[in-house]
């Protein structure tokens, strides 16, 4: 995707060391662009931790070079088994972390430790390809969404929560996937924007990422999303997710869930976009048994914003003797998902709508 003309993906290989990797930090957005480099496992760990690199698509691909780097320092099977161990610790909601680190480790353990940095190098690379593939395969399929909601005279207008834009994947992004692509063709769409308390990454990254992709936005409040449903001032919401349970159940940043409910009250498509790396197959009710991260209460008593003279500043925003609770996420229940929208096309949120697009996750497939 392009920031004013040029295009960038979220996380690369450094193309003169060819070992370092740089990201972007997200946490100095909106205010300043500004490119990290990382060159250790520590520094990738404490990138994915501190969110200055996120989202689920994103973090397995930022842990996966986080491995690579680890084993330029010690590549024997203890050291690597440990430092993935470490990696996957930084977040607990995103199964693409988990997803990403196994897929190092299956294509690792069998390799001779004097070669494991180059297979290393390699699949890391393959996991950021094929997740700029399947982000953009995430856009052609929900393209005919957006198209469908067309009407002369008027700008099709989507709900997004939180950022799933490509900030939160390699490339492209997931929700955002088939704005851009329905933008890119020139249909006329326009984006509401959730500013998505406590941490703002509806303010902060898509208003931005949109922006920068010259994408008609406006940041509203959180809490005015089913005001604008009720209005008829929304044709569709589509969000992202970070764990998607194998019957369909999705969590996301929190506050999706009542997205939902709001879209299901007044008979708005509600649309989750995901790459299948996203899709936690051991999990049937999502609502039960996907973990939810409890983030710093500073994130909720704590605002950092620009002041009139340019400079960043914090400032607490909570009476200094209340407490604070901070879930990240919040678990959609399948009954209220519309439908999915994957690399492999379209399907219900259930069982047998991911197993017909995933046939060779059903029991005793030869796939």
């Amino acid at each position: 995707m392009k920031i004013d003309g040029t295009a960038y993906r979220s996380v690369w290989v450094d193309a003169g060391d060819r070992w370092s990797v740089h990201i972007l930090d997200q946490t100095r957005l909106p205010w300043s662009l500004e490119v990290l480099r990382l060159t250790s496992r520590d520094e990738a760990a404490h990138a994915i931790k501190s969110m200055q690199t996120r989202g689920a698509p994103l973090i397995g691909a930022v842990a996966a070079y986080g491995l690579c780097l680890a084993l330029r320092a010690d590549a024997s099977t203890d050291a690597m088994e440990r430092d993935a161990a470490l990696l996957n610790a930084t977040r607990p909601t995103a199964v693409n972390l988990r997803w990403a680190l196994d897929r190092m480790l299956t294509r690792l353990r069998n390799t001779p430790a004097s070669d494991r940095v180059a297979v290393a190098y390699a699949e890391a690379a393959l996991i950021a390809d094929e997740d700029a593939a399947q982000n953009e395969a995430i856009g052609g399929h929900g393209l005919p969404l957006i198209e469908a909601a067309v009407r002369p005279g008027r700008p099709v207008n989507v709900l997004t929560h939180c950022n799933a834009g490509w900030l939160a994947t390699v490339d492209w992004g997931t929700a955002l996937s088939p704005i851009y692509t329905a933008h890119n063709a020139g249909i006329d769409l326009h984006v509401w924007v959730d500013e998505t308390r406590p941490r703002n990454q509806g303010a902060a990254l898509t208003a931005w990422e949109l922006g920068k992709h010259g994408v008609p936005h406006t940041v509203v409040a959180d809490n005015a999303g089913g005001h604008f449903m009720q209005h008829g001032m929304v044709d569709l919401v589509i969000v992202g997710a970070d764990r998607v349970s194998r019957t369909g159940d999705a969590a996301n940043k929190i506050g999706t869930y009542l997205k939902a409910l709001a879209a299901h009250d007044n008979s708005v498509p509600f649309w989750v976009a995901m790459p299948s790396s996203t899709i936690d197959w051991t999990l049937a009710d999502g609502v039960a048994d996907i973990p939810i991260e409890e983030r710093s209460a500073s994130e909720v008593t704590d605002m950092t914003g620009r002041l009139p003279d340019g400079s960043i500043a914090t400032m607490r925003i909570v009476a200094a003797d209340s407490p604070a609770a901070n879930p990240a996420f919040d678990v959609t229940p399948a009954r209220l998902v519309t439908g999915l929208i994957t690399e492999r096309g379209r399907c219900s949120a259930s069982a047998e709508g991911l197993l017909g697009l995933y046939p060779e996750r059903r029991a005793g497939s030869s796939i």
